[in-house]
């Protein structure tokens, strides 16, 4: 059981493209709480998904809030609101 999390923009540069948690591990029963959990796991993790950026996510490639609720196997992106090709 997993959630693979992509990252984008300046959050790719600072945490690399992506990682792959453990659905278990993470206790994230909601795209929000998956990013409250990611900014506890590392000072890195806190600088680029802090809350006062105005991060987008999006779940298996569909925009979406925080209050999205996660499944096993779901991909998670984060990604500033404007983002180059």
């Amino acid at each position: 059981m997993s959630i693979t999390v992509r990252y984008f923009a300046a959050v790719r540069e600072q945490l690399g493209p992506f990682e792959t948690l453990s659905w278990a591990d993470t206790a994230a029963r909601t795209v929000g709480e998956l990013r409250l959990w990611l900014i506890g796991r590392s000072a890195a993790h806190a600088a680029a998904l802090d809350l006062g950026k105005g991060l987008r996510t999006a779940c298996n490639q569909t925009l979406c809030n925080a209050e999205q609720a996660l499944q096993d196997g779901d991909e998670v992106a984060f990604f500033p609101p404007v983002t180059g090709g």
